[in-house]
């Protein structure tokens, strides 16, 4: 994957689903500091089309990351599941720490 909106830095869980997440967002040619996302900001972000994979930014190089696993959204509008596979009964991202 090459082309990516964000990168999800690390995520907080809460009850079994995904509370917030730590994440850079693609600003135009650049990314932003990092920002907390909560899960309705996330998934909001996703259904519209933004791609958001797991990674951290290399120490001293700015907007250059070392990336993992695309995350998906699978379900149902009403039951929502947030992860890195293909299919999963609950919110996983493998490879984020836990913050």
């Amino acid at each position: 994957m090459t082309k990516f909106d964000g990168v999800i830095e690390a995520v907080r869980y809460k009850g079994g689903k995904i509370d917030a997440v730590r994440a850079y967002e693609r600003r135009g040619a650049t990314f932003s500091d990092h920002v907390l996302l909560n899960r309705k900001m996330l998934i909001e972000r996703v259904e519209q089309g933004k791609r958001f994979v797991i990674g951290q930014r290399k120490e001293f190089m700015a907007s250059t990351f070392d990336i993992g696993k695309p995350v998906k959204l699978l379900g149902k509008e009403d039951e929502r599941i947030i992860t890195t596979r293909d299919q999963s009964e609950r919110d996983e991202l493998e490879g984020a720490p836990v913050f």
